[in-house]
């Protein structure tokens, strides 16, 4: 590899980076708020408003940027199969969020880069130094000493959220699948349009309950960090190596454990506070590990 384009990849890996972190922080606000209106509001309901807010939202930037022009790119086979993959993945995710705490579901969902390294070893043929195979093991490692997992603890919606982390994997992948001349925001917008057509069928076999005003504005803040780690997600999966960015999901976890002390008054244990610095230990020397073998 040459210098320049070594130093081509490594700007890519740095915006990935920065990208996937910010849009973690995004997701996990956005969880935060909804977990807090399904508390009032039935599942259904609220992921369809906040799907339909964000749709409008998404396609108002779109049209901004002028990627309005190229709506058809919505109808292409690769962007409506990350679409589904994403809405399978989202309905299933926030089922378990409605029952579980907030850092427990993100810390299953720190499975994903697990996935996605594999999947980028099958596919793409990506050549993963021992040193990052390592760091994975370790960051993982941070995972399960935050969540703890005893017997009790793996109930039916632990399973379901790890079901939608396979989804959520999958859809990753199938993110560097799409033709690079698609704009990034037209496949946040397919995604987020899935997700509502998905949820508005699903009301339909579901009464809905009158919406206040407080639930509203909750639920548009929502869709705006929505819309935002969608967009931030699909840049990063479409920027250096996967294998390198795709671990930086972790910061989610150190995100919802912020989140949860801000709110909640949630504070981790000694055994937790380990598998933090495992996380950004393994965070940092993922940044300076090298590529290839």
């Amino acid at each position: 590899m040459t210098t320049h384009a070594a130093d081509a990849l490594h700007a890519a890996n740095r915006r990935g980076v920065l990208a996937i972190s910010v849009g973690m922080a995004s997701f996990v606000a956005n969880d935060a708020l909804v977990k807090h209106v399904s508390e009032t509001l039935p599942a259904s309901q609220l992921i369809f408003l906040r799907g339909l807010m964000a749709s409008l939202l998404l396609l108002a930037i779109g049209r901004a940027m002028g990627a309005t022009r190229r709506l058809a790119d919505l109808l292409d086979r690769r962007v409506m199969t990350r679409a589904g993959l994403d809405s399978l993945g989202t309905v299933t995710y926030l089922l378990s969020l409605f029952h579980i705490p907030l850092a427990d579901a993100t810390a299953i969902n720190m499975a994903t880069p697990l996935v996605i390294t594999l999947l980028a070893v099958i596919a793409f043929r990506e050549q993963v130094h021992a040193v990052r195979w390592l760091a994975l093991a370790v960051g993982f490692t941070g995972v399960l000493l935050v969540v703890q997992p005893r017997g009790a603890e793996f109930s039916g919606y632990s399973l379901l959220c790890l079901g939608g982390t396979l989804f959520h994997a999958t859809r990753d992948f199938a993110t560097r699948l799409i033709d690079r001349t698609i704009p990034s925001v037209l496949i946040t917008l397919s995604t987020a349009i899935a997700v509502t057509a998905f949820a508005g069928v699903w009301s339909l076999f579901q009464e809905w309950a009158p919406v206040q005003p407080v639930q509203l504005a909750l639920l548009a803040a929502a869709s705006v960090f929505l819309s935002g780690g969608y967009f931030l997600l699909t840049v990063a999966m479409r920027a250096g190596e996967m294998s390198l960015i795709a671990p930086f999901r972790y910061s989610g976890l150190l995100f919802a454990l912020v989140l949860g002390y801000a709110v909640w008054g949630h504070v981790p244990n000694a055994w937790a506070w380990l598998g933090i610095a495992l996380l950004l230990g393994a965070g940092l020397w993922l940044m300076r590990a090298p590529a290839a073998r």
